[in-house]
């Protein structure tokens, strides 16, 4: 999946070998309109709609994948975003409990042993981030995951190929790297470390406050991350920068693979078509006679 400034595209290879694509237009006042410009606001409406995309992305690339070979199998639409709220909010809803709620209630055991907030706050981190590590390692040593990984590095290889003007064909697009600095994976360890932090101001509070923070202050930690994200690809090319960035992409090794040319061929088909498509929308009506 390759997202542009108006569109959104999707590329997926049928069971009969060819490439399927789709392409449709990012919600006007998601994207461009007041709210996309609103610092700290932003971070949290962008993420859900990306989830959102995500979603039905892989709905659609399951529809393919499960077509018969007899058939050309091309669904002409994705699943409408009402379609997959109600399973993207039980989902975030179970996210926030085994990520943020529960590291808080393993940490809350040793707190008349640490007794202190903030080395308090760092345990409770340090178990979330772990679990977090532990989680995507799982999940990427299973064969299926381990394909979508490549298919996220497959995607970064071309975006990258794009940015630095290169033919956008499989052997130049092998050149680049799995990883970048705009990737949602190092949004994750920015979450981790801002949360140590947030935390850590509120104390010790009694423990029905504590779980009610974690999950209140998700969209605050979300905010705060997505503008350091923002800010950090902006500025890359500093050292200061880099240094700062670099766990969150040592951290991509988990969420990415070294694609086949197969599918590095499918990343480039869903940026071709996302570009194809920014451009006819970008291009000015011709004046009336």
């Amino acid at each position: 999946m390759m997202r542009g400034h108006r569109h959104v595209a999707v590329a997926v290879r049928h069971p009969k070998g060819h490439i399927v694509t789709r392409a449709e237009a990012l919600p006007h006042r998601l994207h461009r309109g007041i709210m996309s410009k609103i610092p700290f606001v932003r971070g949290m409406i962008l993420l859900w709609d990306a989830l959102t995309l995500g979603t039905r992305a892989l709905a659609f690339s399951a529809q393919i994948a499960a077509a018969d070979e007899d058939d050309a199998g091309e669904p002409e639409d994705l699943p409408t975003a009402a379609s997959v709220r109600g399973t993207m909010l039980s989902t975030l809803l179970f996210g926030i409990g085994l990520f943020f709620v529960a590291p808080m209630l393993v940490a809350g055991i040793f707190a008349n042993q640490i007794g202190n907030a903030v080395l308090l706050s760092i345990v409770e981190g340090l178990l979330r981030l772990l679990l977090l590590l532990g989680y995507l390692w799982l999940i990427g040593v299973t064969p299926k995951i381990g394909r979508v990984f490549a298919y996220h590095g497959a995607e970064h290889k071309a975006v990258h190929a794009q940015e630095r003007g290169l033919e956008l064909e499989p052997a130049a697009v092998q050149t680049c790297s799995t990883t970048h600095p705009r990737c949602g994976t190092a949004l994750i360890l920015v979450v981790v470390v801002v949360g140590v932090v947030l935390f850590a101001l509120l104390g010790h509070p009694p423990l029905w406050l504590r779980i009610l923070s974690r999950i209140l202050l998700v969209p605050v930690l979300i905010g705060l991350s997505y503008e350091w994200l923002r800010f950090s690809a902006r500025h890359f090319q500093q050292f200061i920068v880099r240094a700062l960035v670099w766990p969150g992409l040592l951290l991509q090794s988990l969420t990415t693979r070294e694609p086949a040319d197969e599918q590095v061929a499918v990343a480039i088909a869903a940026l071709r078509a996302v570009i194809a498509a920014d451009e006819k929308t970008l291009q000015p009506t011709p004046a009336s006679a």
